[in-house]
This record gives C-alpha cells, structure tokens and sequence, in this order.
C-alpha cells in the first residue's frame, strides 16, 4: 500500500553541475519538456493526417500545450502555500495511465474501421470525466453516513463530497454514469454505438487492471480472510484497518490487518485477460456488438465471484450478496437480453471511410459502408 508515491516540489530546482540549476517549473525543465513534446506531436500530425482531422489534431494540440504551459508557469507562485509539494496518489497515477493505455489501444483498433484516433481519445475524455463524477455520486449514496461523517457546514459537505484522496469510488457507477455519456456522444457525432462500443470494449478492461492496481495502492478494495501463501496484511492507519477495527474484527492494538486476498491483484489480472481476449476477437467478430456481449456476459460473471473473497462489502437487501453482487446479475441480465436481440440483427460488420478533402481543405465528410 501507497497512497502517496511520491511529492512534486513547486520551488524545487535540478542541478546540471557547471552549468548551475535549473527551476522544475515556471520557466524551468518541465515547461520545456511539455513544449517539445507538443512539438513533436505536431510534427506527427502535420506528417501523417489531412484534411480536417489534420486541423483537428494541431488545434487541439495547440490548445491542450497552451493551457499546460500557463499551469506550468504560474504553478511556482502557489509554492509558500504548498510546503511539503503536490502529493502524487498511487490510485490517480494508474488510473491515469489506464486511461493512456486504454486511449492508446482503442485508438489503434478505431483506425482499423477508418475513425480518426482523435475521435477516440475525446470520446474517451468526455466518458472517463463523467465516469468519474458517476462513480463517486455512486459511492456517495452508497456511504453517505461515511463520506459526510463530522460535516457541520456547506463547505465541509462540499470537501467531502469531491475528497478522493481518501478513496471513495463504485466502479459500476462509473459505468452507468460512463455509458450514458457514451451514448449521448455516440448520437451526436453519428458512430455506431455498437462499433465504438466494440472498439471501446478492450481498452476498458485494461484500464481497470491498471486501476485495480491504484486500489491496491490506496487501500481499499480489499479482501477477506486468507491463510493462502500471496495474503497481504495492510498497516494501521489505512482503509482495511480502520474498517475492520470498526467492525470488530481486529484489536484496535494491532500492528496490522489480519492476512487478508490481494483481490485488487485478482481484480486486475481478471481485467487484463479479459481484455486481451477482447481484443482478439474484435477482429472475428461476425457483427458488430458481438465484443461488446462478450463483456457484458464474462466481465460481471468474474466480478460476481472475486466478490465472495473481497471483505470491504456487506451483504445488501438481507441477503449475503454485495450490492456489485446484484448490479453484476443485473448487467448479466442484460447482457442476455442484449444478445438475444443481437442475435436477430444480420451480420453487419461497419467502416468508416474518410471522404477526399475538397479543394478548400475542408473534408468531405465520413460515409458508412
């Protein structure tokens, strides 16, 4: 467990021996590294697109450098107010690179169908943002009494609704908030959602096994009794102690926790095999939304039983099933149904084909085949 990997000192500064230092920030080495690595990134635009996705891609490279390059500047000012630097948390880096990972490869599978990359990646944007705001409404009205615990007034209500450095985010929220998002993309733009949904489905699965392994930094997540060679124990002071010292199932003198499973290792191993057999058979599939069915069928059945070693739930609606428990048979539920109406659909496999840009460099536009 790590909740903090490490601090970014605002004022701090890295030696180039002779030459003397040089300020990490302001105008400093990471403003300098941020301005090459855009440059490059248009550089590679400019070299490998065309038309309006080539406008696109400088555009919105130009405006991610500029508002990065004022954060970067501005950030040494708020150094007496941050003495001891910007934590970096264990959980928000892998979920971070998750999302890099997942944006990376759906990406790569989206122009094999003829989608631009970058609608990927803003479509990615706009699901994870809203994922994250639904998973934590999520858990929000799941542990209300804990979230808002020692809350008097309307700023203290609004810190602990938005505090997740102490953990507090429902991985199905995510979904539901994350599908809905997608959805509403989906019609807007004019995508299949069944193709997105497919292209998606993979990159999904391998973000969560980096983000099983941000839970495992943070500490929550965890799992039961394990008398098993790999049992992890976690020290005081973190999520599982404190929780199992509430329950009545730890010495409040304890060292540390019991042994207990890592199931946030078995969550994100689940995830990446999942993943990987996703993505391979994207490229067998004999319609589109098949990937997708494979998910909503195998995903919720591997999670169902991960539950009965993880200890950080209780059993809901007077029974010994967790609430991921019900909502996993209720995405299962609709997996079958899913794919009982799939099932009627005749095989339809979508591409996208880029339109030739017309004289006044403006795309044609995309046409289905």
């Amino acid at each position: 467990m790590r909740q903090v990997l490490f601090r970014i000192h605002l004022d701090g500064t890295v030696s180039l021996g002779p030459l003397g230092e040089i300020p990490l920030f302001g105008f400093g080495l990471i403003l300098l590294c941020w301005t090459l690595f855009n440059a490059g990134l248009l550089w590679y635009t400019s070299k490998t697109k065309s038309g309006e996705e080539q406008k696109s891609g400088i555009r919105s490279t130009v405006v991610t450098w500029v508002i990065g390059a004022v954060v970067l500047f501005i950030l040494p000012n708020f150094a007496p107010h941050i003495p001891q630097g910007i934590p970096v948390f264990g959980y928000g880096f892998m979920v971070m690179l998750g999302i890099l990972a997942g944006g990376w490869t759906a990406g790569r599978r989206a122009e094999t169908v003829g989608i631009p990359r970058q609608a990927m990646w803003d479509t990615a944007f706009a699901v994870v943002l809203l994922g994250i705001i639904g998973a934590r409404l999520f858990f929000v009205a799941q542990y209300s009494d804990r979230v808002f615990q020692g809350a008097d007034s309307l700023a203290g209500y609004l810190s602990a609704l938005v505090n997740l450095p102490d953990g507090g985010l429902v991985l199905y929220g995510g979904l539901i908030a994350g599908t809905a998002t997608f959805f509403i993309r989906c019609y807007l733009k004019g995508y299949s959602p069944r193709l997105i949904a497919d292209i998606a489905a993979p990159s999904m699965l391998l973000g969560m096994a980096f983000g099983r392994i941000g839970c495992l930094f943070n500490g929550c997540c965890w799992g039961d009794r394990c008398e098993l060679p790999w049992a992890i124990q976690f020290p005081q002071d973190s999520v599982p102690y404190i929780a199992l010292v509430k329950r009545g199932f730890l010495s409040p003198d304890a060292l540390q926790t019991i042994a207990l499973h890592p199931s946030q290792i078995y969550s994100s191993i689940n995830a990446l095999i999942l993943s990987l057999l996703a993505a391979a058979y994207f490229h067998r599939r004999a319609k589109d939304g098949q990937v997708t069915l494979l998910v909503l069928l195998l995903y919720p059945a591997t999670r169902f039983l991960i539950e009965f070693i993880r200890g950080d739930e209780m059993g809901q609606f007077n029974t010994a099933l967790t609430i991921s428990q019900w909502v996993s048979l209720l995405i299962i539920a609709i997996g079958i149904v899913y794919g009982i109406w799939l099932s009627r659909q005749p095989p339809q496999l979508t591409r996208h084909v880029q339109q030739p840009t017309s004289p006044s460099g403006n795309s044609a536009g995309m046409a289905k085949s």
